[in-house]
């Protein structure tokens, strides 16, 4: 038995609360990582999971003992790809999820410098808005805008998103251009509504200045779920935006959309990357998250 290989096995499957997906994650077969949990289990003559045919529980003993081994295997990694001479590049495969927008606009353009610099790193990228669990899809980190509710996850916060309120020439030219963000609230015009992973719902956005704080929701034709869609849809005229700017400059210098309420301000949205909690930080997710922060920055 390799002793590394059964405790990275052990440690995975307890992060992922299954054989199969811990041997999917690990590229090897659900056999052999059974094997080698089985072997460590021999060795320290304690028993580390309670099986079922629908899930895996980790014992008391195999919580404590996951505690150590996740630290050691960090140690282990440090050990290797610190010292000066050492040649160790990060490798594998890297599972992420991204809001469609960000990929399409900042990240996918970027990737050819991150593969440049990493080559032997394969990224798996999931492109959505919805909400994922990190945990039981295996995904080793996700960038999301917007407050954290899942305290349980570790994060970075990688930027502050700065908001605006926007719409297409077509829409102001139809149902003219509004001065005050109150009258979003007016029966003749109209927003495109974003709906939330969180909730479901359209979320009001929180506007001020000098003398006034609002809150506004507006009405909508038309919601979506989808920030390339939410973007289509401003541009098609089917109503007011709330856009970071990442994703309004561009149209905005093309003549594509207009800025509205100038001498007004949208709260920041702030924007993460998150990883699961206890799990040993790989170093390819490492350098990974490093290069994310650095391309925002």
């Amino acid at each position: 038995m390799d002793r590394f290989d059964a405790m990275q096995a052990f440690a995975r499957v307890v992060e992922a609360g299954s054989f199969t997906k811990a041997a999917e994650t690990l590229h090897m077969s659900k056999t052999t990582v059974t094997q080698l949990v089985q072997q460590l289990e021999a060795r320290l003559r304690v028993k580390l999971l309670n099986r079922t045919t629908r899930k895996v529980n980790v014992t008391a003993d195999g919580a404590a003992y996951y505690q150590r081994v996740i630290k050691l295997l960090a140690d282990m990694e440090d050990a290797e790809t610190s010292l000066p001479g050492a040649s160790v590049s990060p490798s594998g495969r890297l599972r992420v999820d991204v809001p469609s927008p960000f990929a399409r606009l900042i990240l996918i353009p970027a990737l050819p410098e991150f593969h440049a610099r990493y080559p032997d790193i394969q990224i798996d990228m999931g492109v959505s808005d919805r909400i994922v669990d990190i945990i039981d899809e295996n995904v080793d980190c996700v960038v999301r805008g917007g407050e954290l509710l899942d305290q349980s996850l570790m994060a970075r916060k990688v930027a502050d998103l700065q908001l605006g309120v926007f719409a297409a020439p077509d829409y102001l030219a139809r149902s003219g251009t509004p001065m005050h963000p109150q009258e979003l609230e007016d029966s003749h015009h109209r927003v495109v509504a974003f709906l939330w992973a969180r909730t479901g719902k359209p979320m009001p956005y929180a506007l001020h200045n000098d003398k006034q704080s609002l809150q506004i929701k507006g009405r909508h034709v038309l919601a979506v779920d989808d920030g390339n869609a939410y973007l289509a849809a401003g541009l098609a005229g089917m109503g007011v935006l709330w856009l970071p700017r990442y994703m309004s400059d561009a149209p905005v210098s093309r003549g594509e959309l207009v800025p509205l309420f100038e001498g007004w301000q949208l709260e920041s949205m702030p924007l993460y990357i998150a990883y699961p909690p206890n799990r040993h930080i790989s170093l390819k997710l490492r350098v990974f998250i490093d290069w994310v922060v650095e391309l925002m920055a």
